[in-house]
């Protein structure tokens, strides 16, 4: 599970890959159209990414290996969480899935983003992973996330003046 059911095997950007996976796991709870299911999926895939995530670690023997990869889909739906503000903020209710997903500057620009803050690792996304464990795997994703978020307000905000 940790290695996304085999896509961490992929021998070219596995972590692409999780994160596509990620868009699914993201999807699903947007499309429940509940903010609760959105909040609770969003924190069970967390806290089941920082357990089996450090699993993985031990059985592999390795620190962080490229081919973990449910650090990055339990990520992404942290990704669209300052999207899903915005949505309930002004609707109180989440869209349907197919408007989220037809928003595909949106989804493009949240993907993306997440993929270069987590290849560059600014800080403190490097230094998180220093963190034992899946603590460590999990963290430096969740932060890039975050960055993401920040980024998506600004951009939404300097779009709304």
């Amino acid at each position: 599970m940790a290695q996304g059911f085999g896509v961490g095997r992929i021998p070219f950007g596995p972590g692409t890959f999780g994160s596509v996976l990620g868009l699914g796991w993201s999807a699903l709870l947007i499309g429940s159209g509940k903010l609760w299911i959105f909040i609770a999926g969003t924190m069970a895939g967390i806290a089941l990414s920082v357990w089996l995530c450090g699993e993985g670690e031990k059985i592999l023997k390795q620190k962080d290996p490229g081919s973990i990869v449910l650090d990055e889909i339990a990520a992404m739906p942290v990704c669209f969480a300052g999207w899903v503000w915005l949505q309930w903020r002004t609707a109180h209710l989440l869209p349907p899935i197919e408007k989220v997903f037809a928003s595909w500057t949106v989804v493009l620009f949240l993907f993306v983003a997440f993929r270069l803050f987590d290849i560059a690792k600014p800080w403190p996304i490097k230094q998180s992973q220093a963190l034992p464990g899946g603590w460590g795997v999990t963290v430096d994703d969740l932060i890039a996330a975050i960055y993401v978020n920040v980024l998506l307000l600004i951009v939404a905000a300097a779009g709304m003046r």
